[in-house]
């Protein structure tokens, strides 16, 4: 049995080393840094255009985060958002840009199920956990505060 686990090893580290693709670590970071800056960088561009029409920080603020829901969640329902992401990498993941990529995603993909059964139960269904947990920790982090303070 020591002899097949080994001559598997050594199949699986001669598949690594030779066959499977190389990841390009330096151009991706590039490209995640630039396409996330690039990303604020409109933010901010949005958030001092709406604060220059009378609303105040915070308000422009959260209009510019709905902003930027509203455009990944329309880009993936183009299917245009995972095109761009394959080029610009965690650029676009990481950011709330991810997120409602996340939530739209799996709910485009079973709309032929219908709008209940089909989009309705799989819009949450790969950001449920993430809500669930995200809600928990800030609910326990919130009663130590309390506690402490």
């Amino acid at each position: 049995m020591s002899q097949k686990k080994n001559r598997m090893n050594q199949k699986y580290n001669y598949y690594v080393n030779n066959v499977a693709p190389k990841p390009k670590y330096i151009s991706n970071c590039i490209k995640a840094f630039f396409t996330g800056g690039t990303v604020c960088i409109i933010g901010f561009i949005l958030q001092k255009w709406i604060q220059s029409k009378g609303l105040d920080q915070k308000t422009a603020s959260s209009i510019v985060i709905m902003i930027l829901i509203f455009s990944a969640q329309f880009l993936t329902g183009l299917g245009v958002f995972d095109d761009i992401v394959k080029f610009a990498g965690a650029g676009l993941i990481v950011p709330i840009t991810g997120f409602a990529n996340s939530i739209v995603s799996p709910a485009m993909e079973y709309k032929k199920e219908g709008i209940v059964l089909g989009v309705g139960a799989k819009l949450f269904s790969l950001a449920g956990p993430v809500l669930v947990w995200g809600f928990s920790a800030s609910v326990i982090i919130g009663i130590i505060y309390a506690i402490i303070t």
